[in-house]
């Protein structure tokens, strides 16, 4: 069986190293891939088809007998790749247009929650400039809590800006609206009141009715130590999340999952494939952060090689059904994850600069190496994205896994390479 897998980052190189080492499938193209997924061989291929490129990813999946389409990014399930699929008899792993409005629409997703009683924070919905200047002006500047504003489109995680007081808020409104820094994403904003305690995200694949459900993580999302300056992509990740205890999963199932997914069908767009749930978690009470169409990069990078069952088989059912029958059991221990990236990013950086990976510094069933922004040009590793690599160990525990992560980042080098050095901290 050969299985599509659409995107080029951190995230699609661990799908495609999970899913290859399926005994049932026979080849895995990535399209487009990078350089981490150029050096796996074997029955791994990448193919030169951007992920935003629908028709030529259908006709390439009907001519090389592809079984099954995994999407990566978010982009093409807005742009609706699941719906042109499945018109076309494939089967494909991701939501229909419709419902991957949970995503790429903040204000739907936020109405949605309303409509079905699902725990998030407090909104209004601006579609100008003088509305939310006048919202924000009627706040007691006195008194003013920390507000939220969110452009209600796609942003690459980077279309939030926290508004500590009246003239922070004021700024961000302007530069949404009309500096227009995130695009037509800020046609619409959301302001949130602002939600205290931690964040974690759970993560369910689900076929509509039944889902199932990988171990949950906790994300870092902002560039600096001590979770400072701006947002990014995200820096690094580990999983299992102690906050996540068992408890706080059992409420996230009752009052957040299930309802999406029975409130979804309600609607009329069942809900298939990923679903990721941001999570702000205080006293052990979650409330919904963000809803994401897919898996989350970093987090996928250590929530699959906790996977202890064959991916491919419970991804088959989340298109097929009787997903509840299908084994997804875990591993013990721990995974954590270290992002490297080019310097200057989330702004400006360079791209183009040699990596050199220490031989050794991958470790069967202890360390492995996701690529990112990275390309194989003549047998050259280079640099091609702000996110370059996603260095990820396995151990017993927390700490060990992170250590082990640090250390094979020290045996890795590039030109101006920068990352987080309190990846877990928070944890431990």
């Amino acid at each position: 069986m050969n299985v599509l897998i659409i995107g080029n980052g951190a995230r699609e190189h661990a799908f495609a190293r999970a899913i290859a080492g399926s005994s049932r499938v026979e080849k895995v193209f990535v399209a487009p891939g990078n350089g981490g997924t150029a050096l796996m061989g074997g029955n791994v291929v990448n193919v030169p088809l951007k992920a935003l490129q629908l028709d030529e990813l259908l006709e390439f999946a009907r001519e090389n007998r592809v079984l099954l389409t995994v999407v990566g990014p978010e982009q093409p399930l807005e742009a609706g790749i699941v719906d042109r699929f499945r018109a076309a008899g494939m089967k494909i792993v991701g939501p229909v247009q419709a419902a991957a409005r949970l995503e790429s629409s903040k204000v739907f997703a936020k109405d949605f929650m309303r409509r079905h009683g699902i725990p998030t924070a407090g909104y209004r919905v601006f579609r100008d400039l003088p509305a939310a200047n006048n919202y924000v002006e009627s706040i007691s500047s006195a008194t003013f809590p920390p507000q939220v504003i969110k452009a209600s489109g796609l942003c690459a995680g980077k279309g939030v800006i926290i508004a500590f007081d009246k003239d922070q808020a004021l700024k961000a409104n302007g530069e949404l609206f009309e500096d227009r820094i995130f695009g037509s994403a800020a046609d619409e904003v959301v302001i949130e009141d602002f939600l205290h305690g931690q964040e974690a995200s759970v993560f369910a694949l689900t076929d509509g009715r039944e889902y199932r459900l990988f171990l949950p993580a906790q994300d870092h999302k902002r560039i600096g130590e001590g979770d400072t300056g701006k947002n990014t992509g995200g820096m690094g990740a580990y999983a299992p999340a102690p906050l996540v205890t068992p408890e706080v999963m059992r409420k996230v199932e009752e009052r957040i999952i299930r309802p999406t997914l029975a409130g979804m069908a309600e609607e009329g767009m069942p809900y298939t494939g990923f679903l990721y749930v941001g999570l702000m978690i205080d006293r052990g009470e979650p409330s919904v952060v963000e809803f994401n169409a897919r898996l989350g990069d970093p987090e996928t990078q250590v929530v699959l090689p906790l996977l202890k069952s064959d991916l491919f088989d419970a991804l088959l059912a989340s298109v097929e059904g009787g997903l509840g029958e299908v084994p997804f059991l875990m591993h013990e221990g721990a995974a954590a994850t270290v992002v490297m990236a080019s310097g200057g990013y989330p702004d400006a950086f360079e791209t183009g600069k040699p990596v050199v990976i220490e031989p050794g510094t991958e470790q069967p069933d202890e360390v492995t190496i996701f690529h990112a922004g990275t390309s194989l040009d003549d047998g050259q590793l280079r640099t091609c994205g702000g996110r370059v690599l996603s260095v990820t160990a396995l151990g017993s525990t927390l700490q060990e896994s992170l250590e082990r992560a640090y250390r094979a980042v020290g045996r890795i080098r590039f030109e101006g390479a920068y990352y987080r050095r309190d990846i877990g901290a928070k944890a431990l």
